[in-house]
């Protein structure tokens, strides 16, 4: 949440334009606060901190186990569950008959054991009358097959049939059970998305395809000549002949500004799918009942950002499953500390309300293997999503199924249903433990040290989807990228937040642009502006490659940031997997591979330089000041992130604020009045816990997956 983050005070020397733009800035700060505050207040209550949900299935288990269940689900102090996601075939058997009952009695069950219900929308799972009625409600992947009955997300976001479908069952749904005193929020679909398929090629999509493209560029030869089409003889006479680009029906690589506008459209599709369905939901819930839906953070074809207007931002979070290798010789058992945070400083800067609705319990059952969590690592990623500000967190799921397609997944619950399993004992744990810090808890000043570090990553999912498209290197990979820099951030002791440029920049001291391949001179403008006032601007390789639809610039290459980075010119280098260049900074060495911009420095001086290459002397990494500010460009992209770590340290200390030196995989958090130390790491670490600091959870020494929670 944003809260108290000035410009920087540069020295504590303040020219008069720069009081004048601080005081709006904190004017404005103030105001954001107050609105999400209030916000807060409507739909939570701050001294809960975070409230613990686990997901239950009624219709997947006999009649008979649902008060044993429910009432355990109370006893062990869940306050709320999560209804109904997977269950239209249940709840409308056949087309306009409805059956409410199990429900009926599933929410007055949870009522009667003053557990809160999350109610969803069942939108990810049409029932099969619906979709052997009407085939073409269903999604085609890229090869041209048909997506059908037996798993989920198949249907098509841009079916007009679905939508008639959806509006039916949500409406009546909505009409059933807005008023109802238990149902605490709703969640909209689940998980919105199609998983391993990624993009919809059905002739639904074509169509609505073709519509987006008529609205944006009105006629045809205005779209041929923004996709430069006369390259290959691509160009249309109308736009009912464009197909969606598919490089699986083609000879060679599709068009990238097609490319990018399909990318564009699928994610304007999907956010239009979930607040269509807000909007129906709205008409008749009572407005205590917050609206959300359940986003995988870093899934590329839906784009939180475009869904800003729901109530809460919450999201899906599993670390453990054979895809991360985390930090050390057993990070594979906790995942790497950015996984969390990054998700916590993306969904919490979108409207200040955020919360996690799936949180991995333990085991799962469908990753590259699945091995056992790290003892401790789900109660310390409990503990991360409460330092991260979210207003709840809930796992999926109460019991271990034991038919389907989930079977080898954990729940709170053993098999048997009635033990709680291993990672269960520890939701159990700080369940117990948020007693304490809620005893404790008491509103307090964001701490001066922390307002002075304050930083933003500035995230362009538009670049994302641009260079995902044309990489340039098997090497590129810009999530891994952004997360160099996040972690050089958390490892100074950075609060962060993950913004877009709907954002107040002045609000940070310190903000990095990764990578921001596409953009306009507005944009650099804002940047120039923001460190004429005082700002520090950390800018990295590729940055202004492209406009905004992904053309080259009829100029210099990178014309639009060389004079804000003080350079004249830019030419880039790739290296083979199999070779290591050398950089070097002072008495400092890095490695590199990845990505090299060389440049040639105009105005700004050079904080590192190349060793080896045929530009060997060259720079790596400039600097300059520039009114009351400073600029950074860092062209290198590194596999370690030491340089970036590096690099940012010195941007700290150039700025005269102290930082922390935080191991790889330790991270020191704060959120309403707690610090939070966390070991992500696979050894023993001793956390910076002030000699003032009074622990109230956990001790300095942390084991790995262990966590202290102390106040100042």
């Amino acid at each position: 949440m944003l809260t108290n983050n000035p410009v920087l005070e540069k020295k504590r020397n303040f020219s008069i334009p720069l009081r004048k733009c601080l005081l709006a800035t904190v004017t404005m700060t103030l105001f954001m606060q107050q609105l999400i505050a209030q916000s807060a207040t409507k739909f939570f209550n701050n001294k809960d901190l975070m409230q613990v949900g686990t997901y239950y299935y009624p219709e997947q288990w006999p009649e008979s186990n649902w008060e044993r269940d429910i009432k355990k689900m109370s006893d062990l102090g869940f306050e709320f569950t999560h209804y109904g996601e997977f269950a239209w075939a249940v709840m409308e058997p056949e087309e306009g008959k409805y059956n409410f009952e199990w429900l009926d009695k599933a929410i007055a069950l949870a009522s009667k054991y003053k557990v809160k219900v999350v109610l969803c929308t069942p939108t990810p799972t049409p029932p099969v009358w619906l979709t052997q009625k009407h085939p073409d409600v269903l999604m085609v992947n890229a090869e041209g097959r048909t997506i059908q009955h037996g798993a989920r997300q198949q249907a098509s976001w841009s079916s007009k049939t679905y939508r008639q479908y959806i509006e039916k069952i949500v409406t009546v749904l909505a009409k059933r059970y807005g008023n109802n005193p238990t149902i605490w929020g709703w969640q909209i679909d689940n998980e919105p998305s199609h998983y391993g398929n990624e993009y919809d090629y059905s002739e639904n999509a074509q169509k609505a395809f073709h519509d987006w493209l008529k609205k944006k560029y009105q006629n045809i030869d205005d779209l041929n000549k923004s996709w430069g089409n006369a390259f290959w003889s691509i160009l249309y006479n109308n736009f009912e002949q464009i197909r969606i680009p598919n490089g699986k029906e083609l000879v060679a690589q599709p068009n990238p500004h097609a490319v990018l506008d399909f990318k564009r459209f699928t994610a304007d599709e999907a956010a239009d799918f979930v607040l269509y369905q807000r909007d129906i939901l709205r008409k008749y819930v009572k407005p205590e009942q917050w609206i959300t839906t359940n986003l995988m953070p870093t899934y590329p074809a839906v784009d939180p950002l475009r869904m800003k207007s729901l109530d809460v931002e919450s999201y899906t979070k599993y670390l453990v499953a054979g895809y991360d290798s985390g930090h050390g010789e057993q990070g594979f058992r906790m995942g790497s500390s950015s996984s969390i945070g990054f998700s916590n400083d993306l969904f919490r800067s979108i409207n200040g309300l955020s919360g996690v609705m799936e949180l991995q319990p333990g085991q799962v059952n469908w990753g590259l293997f699945n091995p056992q969590t790290m003892p401790g690592a789900v109660r310390m990623w409990m503990y991360h999503v409460m330092a991260g500000g979210n207003k709840f967190v809930c796992n999926y799921r109460f019991r271990q199924p034991l038919s389907g397609g989930e079977q080898y997944h954990y729940g709170i619950m053993k098999t048997d249903g009635v033990t709680v399993s291993r990672s269960g004992d520890e939701y159990i744990k700080v369940i117990n433990e948020l007693e304490l810090l809620r005893k404790a808890y008491k509103p307090t000043a964001f701490p001066a040290i922390l307002t002075k570090r304050k930083a933003a990553i500035l995230y362009s999912i538009d670049s994302r989807w641009e260079m995902d498209n044309q990489p340039q290197t098997n090497q590129w990979n810009y999530m891994e990228h952004v997360n160099r820099y996040y972690n050089g951030l958390k490892a100074l002791g950075s609060p962060v937040d993950v913004i877009d440029e709907s954002k107040d920049f002045s609000a940070y001291p310190f903000l990095v642009v990764p990578a921001f391949q596409l953009l306009d001179y507005k944009l650099v403008d804002r940047w120039r502006t923001y460190v004429q006032n005082g700002g520090n601007l950390i800018i990295t390789c590729r940055t202004g490659q492209k406009d905004r639809e992904g053309h080259l610039w009829e100029a210099s290459f990178q014309q639009p940031i060389l004079d804000l980075i003080g350079a004249e010119e830019i030419y880039y280098d790739h290296l083979p997997v199999s070779l290591k260049g050398k950089i070097s900074s002072g008495n400092d060495s890095f490695e590199w591979n990845n990505w090299g911009d060389i440049l040639k420095p105009s105005t700004a001086s050079v904080w590192a330089k190349y060793e080896d290459q045929f530009y060997k002397g060259k720079a790596a990494v400039l600097n300059r000041k520039l009114g009351l500010g400073t600029v950074t460009y860092i062209g290198s992209d590194t596999d370690d992130g030491k340089l970036e770590r590096k690099m940012l340290q010195k941007v700290y200390q150039q700025a005269g604020v102290s930082t922390l030196n935080l191991p790889e995989g330790v991270l020191v958090e704060y959120c309403d009045g707690f610090w939070y130390g966390l070991n992500y790491s696979s050894q023993n670490q001793n956390i910076p816990v002030p000699a003032n600091g009074k622990i109230i959870i956990g001790q300095r020494i942390l084991k790995p997956a262990e966590v202290v929670v102390w106040r100042e």
